[in-house]
């Protein structure tokens, strides 16, 4: 047995819990396919870096391998553009772009998604490839269409998947338009993040089927869906526990912004503490509340910012104990987070998985506890 087909054993079995593979034929797919086909080089994050700085790490490095087959999702693009090869010497500072998710959480969304042998499966974002080879192993190169974004991060995917011994239909477009060809899909699953489920998935994906897709925005928070078309353009479900993020689709991404100057507004009392938003469940019903903003700061300094309206809302801790919050603007975020948090709270504080989704002709609405239940309507 060569190196590489140990240390993929070796990553297979490691794998417990939640996370183990223990589909016979998802199984076979981790064991034939080699990640190193689909990670030349990489990004690791510097230790300590503030912002963040990435140093590359390339074949001919010491460990390259043994990391290769770490279960780390390695960065393999900042900024929509640098790629590790770019770097000559020393790190650079960037926001990820491209990423080879880590292994149990590819196998394990595919477990999710219940994809079975003759199903038809359409993938938004194909990324480094590697997702896209597994599927292809499993479900066969005829079933599988794959979507990328990017054309450079497509063509390195799609001499990778070739090199593997793969051939599944590649296409390079805008995966939130669905399959341009069109076409009938038993399963869709998305390996980025969308602020809301594009109608063009909910046309493509039969009745029965099934979309797997992690749901995000601008305030950190994301919630990972398993949602049952019901009908031509609907649908239910639930989201699925754990702890699922991936970098959002670049059509969905905040819009350039200016430096954000904080400025004077109406002060009073916050209901509630500030830091239960910098949680992960916290952040995602912040998130449902206020869609359009982006959420920055930290503990009991939170800021809200409306990309929008201009809308703003500040915390800070009282001297005389508990929080203030300043907001300013046509929208009172903090009034529409406080309210969420305190409906969540009531439920339970349950964790993404107490959540679900209905999609309509009304809108796309995600709810906690029961479809009656309080809910908020995702920013179409």
């Amino acid at each position: 047995m060569t190196t590489s087909a140990q240390l993929r054993a070796a990553l297979v079995d490691g794998l417990t819990g939640g996370d183990a593979v223990d589909d016979p034929a998802w199984r076979a797919a981790a064991l034939a396919v080699p990640r190193e086909l689909f990670v030349g080089s990489f990004f690791a994050a510097v230790p300590g870096s503030n912002p963040t700085a990435y140093r590359p790490v390339h074949r001919t490095d010491p460990g390259w391998l043994e990391q290769v087959y770490s279960n780390e999702t390695l960065v393999t693009q900042l900024d929509g553009r640098t790629r590790p090869e770019d770097v000559a010497e020393g790190a650079v500072i960037g926001t990820p772009s491209s990423s080879s998710t880590l292994p149990s959480l590819v196998l394990r969304m595919w477990h999710q998604l219940g994809a079975e042998t003759g199903h038809r499966v359409l993938e938004i974002g194909t990324g480094t490839g590697y997702s896209t080879a597994l599927g292809a192993h499993r479900l066969g190169d005829a079933n599988l269409t794959s979507i990328e974004y990017d054309p450079a991060v497509g063509a390195t995917a799609a001499a990778a998947i070739k090199a593997a011994g793969f051939a599944p239909r590649l296409v390079i477009g805008d995966g939130l338009l669905g399959d341009p060809d069109g076409g009938e899909y038993d399963r869709l699953i998305a390996t980025c993040a969308v602020r809301y489920l594009p109608p063009r998935w909910l046309h493509q994906v039969k009745p029965g089927g099934v979309i797997l897709a992690t749901l995000s925005g601008w305030g950190l928070g994301f919630g990972l869906v398993r949602l049952v078309v019901t009908a031509p353009g609907e649908g239910t479900g639930l989201f699925m526990p754990g702890y699922t993020s991936f970098m959002i689709a670049r059509p969905h991404d905040r819009p350039p912004r200016q430096s954000l100057s904080l400025l004077p507004g109406d002060e009073r009392p916050s209901r509630i503490d500030p830091e239960v938003i910098g949680t992960w469940t916290g952040s995602w019903v912040a998130q449902l509340a206020a869609p359009s903003a982006e959420r920055m700061g930290a503990g009991g300094h939170q800021i809200l910012s409306d990309v929008a309206t201009g809308s703003q809302a500040r915390t800070m801790p009282d001297p005389d104990g508990g929080w203030a919050v300043v907001q300013r603007g046509p929208l009172r975020l903090w009034d529409q987070v406080e309210n969420a948090v305190e409906a969540w709270q009531r439920a339970g504080e349950p964790h993404q998985e107490g959540f679900g989704m209905t999609v309509s002709a009304a809108g796309q609405r995600v709810w906690v506890g029961s479809a009656d239940g309080p809910g908020w309507n995702l920013p179409i």
